[in-house]
C-alpha cells in the first residue's frame, strides 16, 4: 500500500522538486546545471557495463575513492560511472576521476530508474554510506543487477525515520546484494530495517591518501602564510536553525588577539563571501584565498574560498578544527585531518561520525569541545604546546594504521559476489 502512495508522490515530485532547485541556484547557480539528467532524460553516449558508484556529495565520494582503486584491480577492463546529487559532489568526482562519466542520480520515479539502467546496464553498483531508495533497489534486484551498500552507516535518528515507513523499506533493502557497515552498532540498525546480508568492514575514509597534488599546494599555501602558526577550521557550517558556525569561531577569535592565522574553509561556496563580510564586521583583518597573494603579516584570518581543497589546507595547519560539529549538523570528516597527522579539535555533535569521533578521543589523537569559548581556550593551548602537539601527531600516525584496511576487504567480498553470480 505505501509502494503505491509512493509511486503516486513521485508522479507530483517533480515539479515540487524543480521550484526547489530553483530557489537553491539563487546561492548556487550549478542547480541549474546538467537538469535533464535529474529527470529521466536520455544521456547521451552514455558508458555501458561500469562500474556504478553513487556517492550523493564530496564526503561520500572521497571516501568510494580507496574502494573504487582496489575494485579496479579486480576489474581492470570495466569503465567507471559515478553519480551524485549535488553539484559540490559532482565537481569532486570530477576532479578525482576525469576519465570517469560523471552524472547526477536521477530521482527515484519508476521510469527515470529504468530509463538509468537501460542505458547504462551496471556490471553492479555500489551505494555508499545510507542511500536508500526503494525504486531504484527493486529494479536492480528484478533486472539481476548486484547491488551494494558499501560503508554503511545508520544513526538511530535515521532508524527511527525509516521505521515510520518500514513497509516501503524494509523490502527494498532486503533485496540489496550485501551490506558492508562501518561498525557493528550501524549492522544491527540496518538489520532492524530488513537487511539480510551485513557484514561489519571498518570505514574506508581511514583507506584515504592526501594526494601528492594537496601536499604540494600545502607548501604552497605556508609559503604564503609565512612562519606563523595556522589553525585551520574546515568544513564550516550552517544548522537548519540558521546558526552559522564561522561566526561563532570569528566571534570567539576576535577577543583574543594573536599572532596565528585563522583560516576558516567553508562547506558551501555560497558562504564564501558571507564568511569574510562576517570578519570585516567584527573588525577582524581578512583575505581570501582566491585573491592569490601573499597572505598579509597584519591579517587575522584566511577565507578558504576554495573548492577541492580542504587536503591541502590540513597541511599546511598547526591544528585543526573540523566544522559541522559546534552546530546541530553531526560532524565533518574528522578522520581527514587525523591522517594529515594534525592535532584535531571537534565540537558537540558527531552524530555523523561517531564511532571515529570516540575512537580519536580514546586514542588521544583529538579533543572536543562544547562551545566556542571552549574551543578557543583548547586551541589557543594546542598553540602554545609544541611538545603536545608533536605527541598527538605520533600518534595520529599510529591510529590511522590501526583503522585502514575496509576499502581492500569490501572490493574482495564485491568481487567474489560479482563473479560468483556470473559465473551462475
Amino acid at each position: 500500500m505505501l509502494l503505491s502512495v509512493y509511486q503516486v508522490l513521485w508522479r507530483m515530485a517533480p515539479k515540487i522538486i524543480q521550484r526547489y532547485l530553483r530557489k537553491r541556484a539563487r546561492m548556487a547557480p550549478a542547480y541549474l546545471a546538467h537538469w535533464d539528467e535529474r529527470f529521466g532524460k536520455p544521456l547521451p553516449n552514455p558508458v555501458r557495463q561500469p562500474i556504478w558508484i553513487h556517492a550523493v556529495s564530496v564526503g561520500e565520494t572521497r571516501a568510494a575513492a580507496p574502494l573504487i582503486a582496489a575494485l579496479q584491480q579486480y576489474f581492470p577492463d570495466a569503465p567507471l560511472l559515478l553519480t551524485q546529487m549535488t553539484p559540490t559532489g559532482r565537481e569532486t568526482a570530477e576532479q578525482l576521476y576525469p576519465h570517469a562519466q560523471c552524472r547526477y542520480l536521477p530521482y527515484d520515479r519508476k521510469d527515470y530508474v529504468a530509463q538509468f539502467l537501460q542505458e547504462h546496464q551496471p556490471i553492479m553498483g555500489i551505494l555508499m554510506e545510507t542511500e536508500l531508495w526503494p525504486n531504484l533497489m527493486h529494479a536492480c534486484h528484478h533486472s539481476q543487477i548486484p547491488l551494494f551498500l558499501a560503508n554503511a552507516r545508520l544513526s538511530e535518528k535515521s532508524l527511527q525515520g525509516y521505521l515510520k515507513a518500514a513497509s516501503l523499506f524494509q523490502p527494498a533493502v532486503s533485496q540489496l546484494t550485501a551490506i558492508f557497515a562501518q561498525t557493528q552498532v550501524d549492522a544491527e540498525r540496518l538489520k532492524s530495517l530488513g537487511a539480510s546480508t551485513v557484514e561489519v568492514c571498518g570505514n574506508s575514509k581511514y583507506d584515504i591518501e592526501p594526494p601528492q597534488a594537496a601536499i604540494d599546494l600545502g607548501v604552497e599555501f605556508k609559503q604564503k602564510i609565512g612562519s606563523r602558526l595556522v589553525l585551520v577550521c574546515g568544513s564550516t557550517r550552517v544548522d537548519k536553525q540558521g546558526v552559522d558556525e564561522a561566526q561563532l569561531l570569528l566571534q570567539a577569535w576576535a577577543q583574543q588577539p594573536t599572532d596565528a592565522l585563522l583560516v576558516i574553509v567553508p562547506r558551501h561556496p555560497e558562504r564564501f563571501e558571507a564568511v569574510f563580510e562576517a570578519a570585516k564586521a567584527l573588525g577582524l583583518k581578512a583575505q581570501k584565498r582566491s585573491d592569490g597573494h601573499i597572505v598579509r603579516p597584519e591579517n587575522q584570518v584566511w577565507i578558504g574560498d576554495s573548492m577541492g581543497e580542504l587536503f591541502a589546507y590540513y597541511q599546511c595547519a598547526d591544528v585543526v578544527f573540523v566544522g559541522g560539529s559546534l552546530v546541530d549538523t553531526g560532524c565533518q570528516n574528522v578522520i581527514e585531518p587525523i591522517a594529515c597527522g594534525k592535532p584535531t579539535v571537534f565540537g558537540f555533535s558527531t552524530y555523523n561520525f561517531t564511532q571515529a569521533c570516540s575512537a580519536a578521543l580514546e586514542a588521544g589523537v583529538a579533543i572536543q569541545v562544547q562551545t566556542a569559548s571552549q574551543w578557543l581556550d583548547v586551541v589557543t593551548h594546542l598553540l602554545q604546546d609544541d611538545s603536545n602537539r608533536l605527541e598527538m601527531q605520533q600518534q595520529a600516525q599510529q591510529f590511522i594504521r590501526h583503522h585502514q584496511g575496509a576499502s581492500d576487504g569490501m572490493a574482495q567480498r564485491i568481487a567474489a559476489q560479482v563473479k560468483g553470480l556470473n559465473r551462475g
